[in-house]
């Protein structure tokens, strides 16, 4: 009975060592042994309706969020990691139409297209059209809110890129 007892520690000790468990709190899924840069380039509007203070905010959102998220170095030149594409949509639909036939909500829509290239692995580039929009109050003017609204839009953006390229999901 001894032995078998012994035995039995034994195996769950050999079980246990050559398991490993591994998480990561961000969602990125890279090799830092085989990744070290990314180059996130700019990303011009080319939708019909034009806000040019989107550009910035949403390039300075992506490129925080890959600096917050990753350990990679974020470079100007050749990299092993890159990230393009252009705001393609820019849009204000009418929501929630009420009793008297006029929209008592009004939907803001950005799209953008997104071209990820991984220089060290075929097969895992990506070509993708992300959207995301929020929906204000039809008494509001577009100006009071545009903002605001684009930052929130730029992060939820800025998550679905994140988790379809380099979060891997």
């Amino acid at each position: 009975m001894m032995a078998a007892e012994v035995f039995a520690v034994t195996l769950l000790l050999l079980l246990a060592s050559s398991c490993r468990i591994s998480y990561k709190l961000n969602g990125a899924a890279l090799d830092y042994t085989v990744y070290k840069t990314v180059r996130i380039d700019n990303f011009p509007i080319r939708a019909a309706l034009v806000y040019p203070p989107l550009q910035q905010t949403f390039e300075n959102e992506l490129l925080d969020y890959v600096q917050r998220n990753t350990r990679l170095q974020t470079t100007d030149g050749n990299s092993d990691l890159v990230m393009e594409g252009e705001i393609t949509g820019y849009s204000l639909s009418p929501q929630a139409v009420n009793e008297d036939a006029y929209a008592s909500k009004t939907r803001l829509t950005i799209t953008v297209r997104v071209r990820y290239t991984d220089s060290k692995k075929d097969g895992n580039d990506i070509d993708q059209t992300f959207s995301a929009y929020r929906d204000f109050d039809s008494s509001q003017m577009l100006t009071e809110v545009q903002d605001q609204l684009c930052e929130e839009i730029s992060d939820e953006l800025v998550i679905q890129i994140f988790n379809a390229t380099l979060g891997n999901w």
